[in-house]
């Protein structure tokens, strides 16, 4: 599934974005992908391509991560090269090498590793392609792609504490252990919400990559 996507569990930093309210409405465009299955909070999805820009997160689910939040939310804000011409009206920043394009934030944020370590990643909007995405002026940020990726999802509000998500990871193990999908790798956690949505009104996810028996 990629290196980025060998996941460790982590209470996620969640999306700044204002337009997001404390009932959990949000302007924000979400990954697309299509349900093959469905049984309640749970469904099997199918992610036909994902763009993620990944910075490592040292330390893990107790790591730095608001550098490794501020260092993606910097990359989409314009610390990267612009290989197009850009509106006026879409917010833009001078970089060391040159005018900066903005990315509109998508949903989820993950966290899972990236080659040797931990790693936090925000999905680009579907109309960048691996070729087309402006590349990032950080070095620690790095673009990859992810195609034909299958998960079993389960989905639930409150808190994404390290807790919360591991009571969700065994309840998903158990459906996964009676279904017709195993496990192809380890899981990994998604956040949808700013800080300030209220817990019952959250979207997290565990997430853990499957294919057929």
């Amino acid at each position: 599934m990629g290196r980025i996507l060998r996941a460790v569990f982590a209470v996620i930093c969640a999306l700044p974005v204002a337009a997001c309210s404390v009932f959990g409405d949000s302007n924000v465009e979400i990954a697309g992908y299509d349900v093959i299955e469905a049984d309640g909070d749970i469904e099997v999805r199918r992610y036909e391509r994902l763009v993620p820009a990944t910075t490592p997160l040292p330390g893990g689910m107790e790591g730095e991560r608001n550098a490794a939040f501020r260092r993606l939310f910097n990359y989409i804000n314009g610390e990267n090269r612009a290989a197009r011409e850009i509106d006026m009206t879409a917010p833009v920043l001078m970089g060391e090498d040159g005018a900066g394009e903005s990315i509109d934030m998508t949903a989820p944020v993950l966290i899972g590793e990236n080659g040797g370590g931990p790693a936090m990643s925000f999905v680009l909007p579907a109309s960048y392609t691996l070729d087309e995405a402006p590349q990032p002026t950080d070095p620690a940020v790095r673009l990859e792609r992810i195609a034909d990726w299958t998960v079993a999802a389960i989905r639930f509000t409150g808190l994404l504490s390290t807790s919360n998500a591991a009571t969700h990871r065994e309840r998903l193990s158990g459906w996964l252990a009676e279904s017709e999908w195993r496990p192809s790798g380890p899981a990994l956690v998604a956040g949808y919400n700013p800080p300030w949505t209220l817990p019952m009104f959250r979207r997290n996810e565990v997430l853990i990559p499957v294919q057929r028996r």
